[in-house]
């Protein structure tokens, strides 16, 4: 291994041991579903780009020869992300495993396998190794953009559950571990996507932040339901004055179904009267003309 600068080691070492630190995070959530029994509510697809992502990366090291670190935490991230794999398909259901395993086939196995044969046969030396290199680049830029939905999330929901601050943290050190371990090493295209990492890295973190303790919004997705609700209450609290006229008529605000927001209407007993004499009115009227 060639050794371009003292710090290079250093970096390389706490990105190795950083990074394994990440690739233990999803442990909770496997132990999750190694208690139920069942993948529900979980999706194999980060586990198949990280399985990839690592890939990858062996490949590039390999060519680039002086990249010994990458070699190192990307062989033990393949051997963990296929542990994470394994156990998914084991307790997921049928459709969640054909579904990961035509992932596996065609990223991890037809995309790979194509990378692999195009590269080894109409590039070499250098050329091979920059094309890897852009390869590798590209991928871990769209990696790194994937948070942004979960940014969004964040903001709309005011919510910081699905975004555990932990990860952010070491997420945001690796990128900055990997940034300067590329940097001495000259090599942007490991430098370079890191940049974008530690960036989105310091956004989640000021995110969560910001919303640590914020209140959550829940979106009511059918308000047309909740306005239906709502006038079927107001109608039986109409009937039941009728028939009881002691009872206390509610009126319910359509937007606002909280108990903090129920407002008391006063009952005017003579309006009351005035509606029971109506009905018996209208019940005479009825029986004369049933009697002729």
């Amino acid at each position: 291994m060639a050794i371009h600068h003292p710090l290079t080691l250093a970096f390389g070492l706490l990105g190795n041991i950083i990074s394994f630190m990440v690739f233990l995070a999803p442990m909770p959530t496997f132990y999750t579903i190694y208690k139920k029994k069942t993948t529900e509510g979980f999706q194999a697809l980060p586990y198949v780009v990280a399985l990839f992502s690592c890939m990858l990366w062996i490949y590039y090291a390999l060519l680039k020869q002086d990249a010994t670190f990458l070699i190192t935490i990307n062989s033990v991230g393949c051997v963990i992300e296929t542990v994470y794999l394994a156990i998914f398909l084991f307790y997921s259901p049928k459709k969640a495993r054909i579904s990961t395993v035509k992932f596996l086939l065609l990223l991890n196995v037809l995309g790979y396998g194509l990378m692999l044969v195009l590269t080894l046969f109409l590039a070499k030396g250098e050329i091979r190794l920059k094309v890897v290199g852009w390869i590798c680049l590209v991928f871990n830029l769209t990696v790194f953009a994937a948070p942004l939905c979960i940014l969004k999330k964040v903001i709309r929901t005011k919510s910081v559950e699905f975004m555990p601050f932990p990860l952010s943290f070491f997420l945001t050190l690796g990128a900055v571990m990997w940034f300067f371990y590329g940097f001495l090493l000259k090599d942007y295209n490991i430098a370079f996507p890191n940049i974008l990492g530690f960036m989105f890295g310091i956004a989640q973190m000021m995110l969560y932040i910001v919303y640590k303790n914020a209140k959550k919004v829940v979106l009511l997705e059918e308000p047309s339901k909740v306005q239906e609700l709502s006038d079927h209450i107001i109608e039986v609290m109409k009937i039941s004055t009728m028939v009881c006229p002691d009872l206390t008529p509610v009126a319910l605000q359509p937007n606002d179904i909280n108990i903090d927001l129920i407002e008391v209407i006063p009952l005017d007993p003579n309006n009351v009267v005035k509606g029971i004499k109506a009905e018996e009115s209208k019940e005479d009227m009825d029986d004369a003309s049933t009697k002729v």
